[in-house]
């Protein structure tokens, strides 16, 4: 059944409150989700006497491990939410994050493939080559 008349306009606070309700539905999905990864990364395992069996996955601490970097997407989400109280343009500083992945990628994976050797050593010199030139370099001392 259709309704007759003009449709209900939402007002400016109606909005308003709408929007910080879905902003604080978002904040808590990331910080969710991320809580949840370093979380499971973290989880022991215990025999049936209660001693510990494994530690973890891995180490939270670990400098240049998976859990730091998880640690930095959290203060980097942090950091932009304070930010973002300033000016709205501050939420492109999250746009660091894919970018340090794509760094990390290149660095570790992608740039060590493409300028690998091709396996072949290089020549090595003549015995008498280097002797002619070790006379020449000793001449112009």
């Amino acid at each position: 059944m259709a309704l007759k008349g003009k449709v209900g306009t939402r007002g400016k606070k109606q909005i308003f409150e709408e929007n910080k309700e879905t902003l604080k539905f978002y904040l808590l999905a990331v910080y969710g989700a991320i809580y949840y990864s370093v979380s499971s990364m973290a989880q022991a395992a215990f025999s049936e006497d209660g001693s510990l069996m494994d530690d973890g996955v891995m180490d939270l601490n670990m400098e240049q491990g998976m859990a730091e970097h998880l640690n930095d997407v959290i203060l980097l989400t942090a950091i932009v939410q304070v930010l973002s109280c300033v000016s709205l343009y501050m939420w492109s500083f999250w746009l660091r994050a894919p970018g340090r992945a794509l760094y990390l990628l290149w660095v570790n994976v992608l740039g060590p493939q493409f300028t690998a050797d091709s396996g072949t050593p290089a020549p090595e010199p003549n015995e008498k080559w280097q002797r002619l030139q070790e006379r020449r370099q000793m001449k112009q001392l």
